[in-house]
């Protein structure tokens, strides 16, 4: 028989649609070909590559023989097929396995690669702990600093605080004028211009707002025997001594 054209006008008209029964040529011509690809796959010529695998594969899934030299050997010296190596029978049953190497790559660049990799992993670890240290230093000096500033805000008050109470006493006993100038609240007036004034307020304004709160609260209990933290005026210092806690918030909380 001839062989079909696949290209004419009878084999592309023939109706092979899904559930349809194909016709006679066609199965023909599907098993011709799958019959060809068969043939053209058995008489592929194999590379050198494949050969040398196969029989590399064969020869290792092979046992010794007794005509190896080595296996020879060691059956004179008493070894027997399937018995471990050595004296008494502590070693190795199977042979070290064969590590076939494909790469064009050089001796010792398979460990290099993996220890680079490892060297990488252990910086981007270090770089992630460095950077959470930094992330946990930064929270602790804004926690800090917040702390600080609401202390020193809380300092302010206890100072305001303190300068009317001193305003008030100093008046009660007829004082018209503060021991130091910043021990009242000072006048939104501005006519403070002599020089006195200046020079207690540059020696004013060298004090922070602590040192000026523990000056005021040691001269309320001093002159008029009065703590800001109790809020009280006492008879007289044996009295403030046994009744108040101490001269500071700390004392008091």
């Amino acid at each position: 028989d001839e062989e079909e054209d696949y290209m004419s006008d009878l084999f592309i008209k023939q109706d092979v649609r899904p559930g349809l029964p194909m016709v006679r040529r066609v199965k023909e011509a599907i098993q011709k070909e799958e019959k060809q690809k068969e043939a053209n796959e058995k008489n592929r010529q194999k590379s050198i590559k494949e050969e040398e695998k196969e029989r590399r594969d064969l020869v290792l899934k092979s046992a010794l023989g007794n005509e190896n030299k080595g296996f020879a050997l060691l059956q004179k010296m008493g070894y027997k097929s399937g018995q471990a190596l050595g004296k008494s029978g502590e070693g190795i049953v199977e042979p070290i396995p064969l590590n076939i190497k494909t790469g064009l790559s050089g001796l010792g660049h398979e460990e290099l690669k993996k220890r680079k990799a490892e060297e990488k992993l252990e910086n981007y670890r270090q770089k992630l702990h460095m950077k959470k240290q930094a992330n946990e230093q930064a929270a602790d000096q804004f926690r800090i600093r917040f702390k600080n500033k609401q202390e020193e805000r809380k300092m302010e008050g206890d100072l305001r605080k303190s300068q009317r109470a001193c305003q008030q006493l100093d008046m009660q006993k007829d004082i018209d004028v503060p021991k130091e100038t910043w021990f009242w609240i000072e006048p939104e007036e501005e006519d403070k211009k002599d020089e006195e004034d200046k020079e207690d307020e540059c020696t004013s304004s060298d004090l922070s707002v602590s040192e000026k709160l523990h000056i005021l609260t040691a001269y309320l209990r001093q002159e008029h025997f009065y703590c800001i933290w109790c809020g009280t005026t006492y008879e007289d210092s044996e009295d403030l001594s046994s009744n108040c806690p101490g001269d500071s918030a700390a004392d008091h909380d």
